[in-house]
């Protein structure tokens, strides 16, 4: 391998531990920030609204680097760099278009909701299908095979979390509305991107490394 893939390599490997980083902090970063900011001692209803605190430009940030990321992300494959740049895009309108706390919901907050769908859904792609394979031959090493597990986990994770957003948006919230009171939604979100930072850093083998080749 040439000095150029080698310099390949490493940027891919970093920049999928920086998507799984950021994804997997960003949850921690926007309680923890409210606290020190605002003071707020209870969890908000979702990942979104904080948008609405101290701490929302932050939010921001964030949503706007893993957009920038996934921009610069290029993959095995053509698949993998327009997933890239369609998360990229899902990204920075996630982060672009807040969510809104008044009713009658506004466009603004559709385009949020659908933009941040559409983000889970790249995220849930990338897992399931564009790591799991491999320019490489099968039968896949060990490594490889471990690391395969850890996708669709995550994957599955994923799914589970956005069906139960789904659910709890479209039927539940309306049909008792006191289940609000637990922030279900922020819980959900939260494990969702957990799995997926999990996942990216996966991918990026800061778990169940290929061995070296002497």
């Amino acid at each position: 391998m040439n000095q150029t893939n080698n310099k390949s390599v490493i940027s891919n490997s970093t920049l999928r531990i920086a998507v799984g980083i950021l994804g997997i902090s960003l949850p921690f970063i926007l309680v923890i920030g409210s606290i020190i900011l605002d003071g707020e001692n209870k969890i908000l209803y979702s990942i979104s609204a904080y948008y609405h605190t101290r701490i929302g430009n932050g939010f921001v940030c964030i949503m706007s680097a893993v957009a920038i990321f996934l921009f610069a992300y290029k993959g095995h494959d053509l698949r993998d760099n327009i997933a890239g740049n369609l998360g990229g895009i899902f990204a920075l309108g996630t982060a672009l278009f807040p969510n809104s706390q008044a009713y009658p919901i506004t466009l603004i907050h559709k385009l949020h909701l659908s933009f941040a769908t559409l983000l889970f859904i790249v995220l849930i792609y990338f897992s399931i299908v564009l790591f799991t394979t491999s320019n490489k031959p099968k039968p896949y090493p060990k490594a490889k095979k471990n690391r395969n597990k850890v996708y669709y986990i995550c994957g599955i994770t994923m799914i589970a979390c956005v069906i139960c957003i789904a659910l709890l948006k479209l039927w539940l919230e309306h049909s008792f509305p006191q289940i609000r009171n637990f922030k279900l939604a922020f819980w959900f979100e939260s494990i969702a991107l957990i799995a997926s930072g999990i996942s990216w850093i996966t991918k990026g083998q800061k778990f169940f490394k290929d061995p070296v080749a002497n």
